[in-house]
Parts: structure tokens; C-alpha cells; sequence
């Protein structure tokens, strides 16, 4: 049990790494995070059900998961060359893809939740 218990920490501790470097090298982690704190405060300011708040919560967190993912593979390729190939450059346009596909979907549960309460 301990050791599942170390595994458990060793993985939060990896983790916390991984969205700090993300959070000192990548601007738009931190637009992501300020568009999160207005919209949790919408969230919790507006009538919703406790199903709703937590469905547009949850896509703001899975952006920012996007966004990280997107800086590794950003990172990956980098770390492979420098130089200007086509691979690289779709591999780093797919990740980015990633994290705008993640953003339209939230911007669509929040569409259809204004309009649910309007109508």
C-alpha cells in the first residue's frame, strides 16, 4: 500500500512539473487560465444545475490538459531538429488543432447552456 501510496506522489509531483514548465514557457497556458477564472466566476454567478457548472468547468480543464499536450509534442519535435521540415511542421499544427477543437467544444456547451437559460 505505501508504495502504491509513493507511486501516487511521485506521479503528482511529475505532473505539477510538467504544468510549470508549461506555465513559464507558454503565454497562451496563462490566457487559457484567465479565460478559466472568468468563466468559473459566470459559472458560479448564474443559475445552473450542479451538472452544468461542473460540464463547463470540466471543458476548461480538458483545454488546459490540451494546451500541455500540445507544448509536449511542441517540445518533442523541437528536440529532434530544428530545422524547418513538413512533418514537424503538421505534427506542431495538429497540436494546436487540439487545443482550438477543445475550445470550440466548451464554446458550444456554454451556447447551448446561455440559450437554456434564456429559453
Amino acid at each position: 500500500m505505501w508504495q502504491q501510496i509513493l507511486r501516487v506522489r511521485q506521479r503528482a509531483i511529475w505532473s505539477w512539473d510538467g504544468f510549470a514548465h508549461v506555465y513559464k514557457t507558454e503565454g497562451s497556458l496563462m490566457q487559457w487560465l484567465v479565460a478559466n477564472a472568468v468563466f468559473a466566476i459566470l459559472a458560479f454567478a448564474l443559475p445552473l444545475s450542479a451538472g452544468e457548472r461542473g460540464m463547463l468547468l470540466m471543458g476548461g480543464i480538458i483545454v488546459l490538459a490540451a494546451e500541455c499536450m500540445n507544448t509536449a509534442i511542441e517540445r518533442v519535435v523541437d528536440d529532434i531538429s530544428t530545422e524547418k521540415r513538413d512533418a514537424a511542421k503538421h505534427a506542431k499544427d495538429c497540436g494546436s488543432a487540439a487545443v482550438a477543437v477543445t475550445a470550440v467544444g466548451v464554446g458550444v456547451a456554454w451556447v447551448c447552456v446561455l440559450v437554456g437559460l434564456v429559453w
